[in-house]
């Protein structure tokens, strides 16, 4: 999934000004309000891999540097609250047996078991935590995200990482048709480009989550 190595839109300076623009362009839509239920909640930490988030990954996203503290805000308060973390990790067999159409859209795919298929240091999962392997870009499809949700039961879910258009939205959407209640911390998800993930916020706030802030989510956890 190789992009272009755009000038970032957002940085760790200005994320919580543009947040702000985020969710004002949004606002109109961004009208479906909810409280997340900390009993029934679980933090899914999407794609945050050193292909997207290392500087020398293939598919490097700068706006990655800007998120990772508020990721790691996000991680801290779900552990206190000794609430589910799962991650997800995009990764394909070295003969791309699994990738399918993948293989036709992108110039770069990222291979199980190569050193960027995995989570960056600052956000690593413990050794209790999920790991979902997943092959195309819902976590949801075809894996045993659901079944683990199920397990834990889980009904509130806490969607972050990369990409906002592509992997946090399809799971967003995925999750909305399974009745789960999505929350989306526009700070802390990143796309490409800006337009992508303000497009992809407005349409995640009007049909399928409620678009919010990481603060305003560890407070809650911290409140409940």
């Amino acid at each position: 999934m190789k992009k272009d190595r755009l000038e970032s839109y957002v940085t760790r300076h200005n994320i919580a000004a543009k947040t702000e623009q985020w969710l004002a362009a949004i606002r109109t839509v961004n009208t479906h309000r909810m409280r997340l239920r900390l009993s029934k909640s679980a933090l899914l930490v999407v794609d945050m891999q050193r292909f997207f988030a290392d500087p020398a990954g293939k598919g490097y996203l700068s706006c990655t540097e800007a998120i990772v503290p508020n990721l790691m805000q996000l991680l801290k308060g779900f552990r206190r609250a000794r609430r589910p973390v799962i991650y997800t990790r995009h990764a394909h067999h070295p003969e791309m047996l699994d990738a399918g159409i993948m293989v036709q859209w992108w110039k770069e795919n990222i291979v199980e078991g190569a050193p960027e298929s995995e989570i960056i240091a600052e956000l690593a999962p413990r050794a209790s935590e999920k790991v979902v392997t997943k092959h195309r870009y819902s976590a949801f499809f075809d894996t045993d995200l659901q079944t683990v949700l199920r397990s834990l039961r889980v009904e509130d879910l806490v969607i972050c990482g990369v990409m906002t258009n592509m992997c946090v939205e399809s799971t967003a959407r995925d999750a909305y048709f399974r009745d789960y209640r999505s929350f989306i911390p526009a700070d802390a998800t990143g796309a490409p480009t800006e337009e992508m993930h303000c497009a992809s916020l407005l349409n995640l706030a009007y049909g399928f989550a409620w678009v919010t802030t990481s603060a305003a989510i560890v407070e809650q956890v911290e409140r409940s």
